[in-house]
């Protein structure tokens, strides 16, 4: 009987027995290893000898290694996730580690040197860009180590979507709006966490509605816009969306704003004001009402002058007949003025 096939063993070369390993093990790397780009690469290399057993008699044990290295991958290059992660590791930090800047990455990477910094510096201060899309547009670097390298600064993963791919299964938790208006897709689950990947950083609000949404944590995982878009297109279309909003137009606008701000709290509350009986007209009938109330209120209007200049003046009678026959007529057309305004509204 052949030997049962150990994946960790046979395809990652790893001779240590202990079972589960840890992300370190897993990846290859000396444990607790901070840098980023050794993580990233060892996964990356592991990544794609595992995918050569990905079409034969081991398809679904590759798929599980594979899901497996990017869970690890995830993890070790998120800053907040793997702070917690070595402390069950039993880590105990000696100093405080910081976040260096995309410019203080780039020269230090040495993907940009100085003058080349210089001018996607001034680029984004003239157009108004964040420094990673300045030196996209400057095609300074290549989209991918200039993500690789916003990532960092933020202290959150870089997830190459064409490698990683999207986590097919939980697409339908999302929104085709909320994910095409905030520009962002599922790539898997990890400890009860939802790993979402954008070219920026999810808003605070965002994350809120998906957690609701999804009924679980939202952690934010960097790609490149062109992945995304790649990923949007095909699982996420303009055509979905425009059916999410047919569907239900409400829940539609409240996917493309969701979370109410102070501004959004005060037209609600203002909305709550209105009168029953004209929220429950038809806007054509809305429209002719105020037309009509226009006109009674330029007629009474013109009216009760003339009835005054009656009282209270010694206009003759003659004289007030034929100014309030000009002022019924003057009523109507003033009325009539306001009452097209109206039907502008």
């Amino acid at each position: 009987m052949p030997p049962q096939l150990d994946v960790y063993r046979d395809w990652l070369k790893i001779e240590d027995k202990q079972r589960p390993l840890n992300h370190y093990q897993l990846l290859r790397v000396k444990k607790f290893e901070d840098d980023p780009v050794r993580i990233r690469s060892n996964y990356r290399q592991l990544n794609a000898h595992v995918r050569k057993f990905a079409a034969g008699d081991f398809a679904q044990q590759s798929q599980d290694l594979l899901n497996e290295l990017a869970r690890a991958m995830l993890v070790l290059t998120d800053a907040k996730r793997k702070g917690e992660y070595d402390a069950s590791l039993g880590r105990v930090e000696t100093k405080t580690r910081q976040l260096r800047t995309i410019e203080e990455l780039l020269l230090a990477r040495k993907v940009l040197d100085a003058e080349k910094l210089e001018k996607a510096r001034s680029f984004a201060q003239a157009v108004g860009l964040d420094m990673q899309d300045a030196v996209l547009q400057q095609k300074l670097a290549s989209p991918e180590i200039t993500m690789q390298i916003y990532a960092e600064s933020l202290g959150l993963p870089y997830v190459d979507l064409a490698e990683t791919g999207v986590g097919v299964e939980h697409v339908p938790l999302v929104p085709a709006t909320i994910a095409r208006q905030h520009a962002c897709v599922p790539v898997m689950v990890d400890d009860d966490v939802l790993i979402m990947a954008s070219p920026h950083p999810l808003k605070p609000d965002v994350e809120d509605d998906l957690r609701l949404r999804v009924g679980m944590p939202i952690r934010a995982a960097i790609c490149t816009p062109s992945g995304i878009n790649a990923a949007l297109d095909r699982f996420f279309t303009k055509e979905a969306a425009a059916a999410e909003k047919a569907a239900n137009p409400g829940r539609a606008v409240q996917a493309a704003q969701p979370a109410a701000g102070a501004a959004a709290k005060k037209d609600d509350k203002k909305a709550a004001k209105q009168p029953a009986a004209e929220s429950s007209l038809t806007p054509a009938e809305a429209k002719k009402q105020r037309m009509m109330v226009s006109l009674m209120a330029g007629n009474f209007t013109f009216m009760a002058v003339m009835f005054y200049l009656q009282l209270f003046s010694k206009v003759p009678q003659g004289l007030f007949k034929s100014l309030g026959i000009a002022a019924i007529a003057g009523g109507a057309i003033f009325g009539l003025v306001f009452g097209v305004m109206s039907l502008r509204k």
